[in-house]
């Protein structure tokens, strides 16, 4: 990899990252989470960042204002939504 293709990679993670950069450190951490796993429940999200589940829910809904988080409903169980990275 040359220098040109070492810094043109890093910019696209910067842009990756841009709509994240501003939001509060649980919402950052729950994306990160998410980035790591494909999919997870809220439960699942509150479990592996060890936040509060309130918390992990003010930070799943300001990363879906921002478009970075998809959510659909389990077909497993139609109570639980399923939350993956879309950014």
């Amino acid at each position: 990899m040359s220098a040109t293709d070492a810094v043109t990679a890093d910019e696209d993670i910067m842009d990756r990252w841009s709509a994240v950069r501003d939001l509060p450190p649980s919402a950052k951490l729950v994306a990160k989470v998410l980035d790591y796993n494909d999919t997870l429940t809220q439960s699942e999200l509150a479990e592996e960042t060890l936040l509060p589940p309130r918390t992990v829910r003010y930070a799943l809904s300001r990363l879906e204002e921002e478009d970075v988080v998809d959510s659909r409903f389990s077909f497993a169980d139609a109570r639980k939504r399923l939350y993956t990275l879309s950014v």
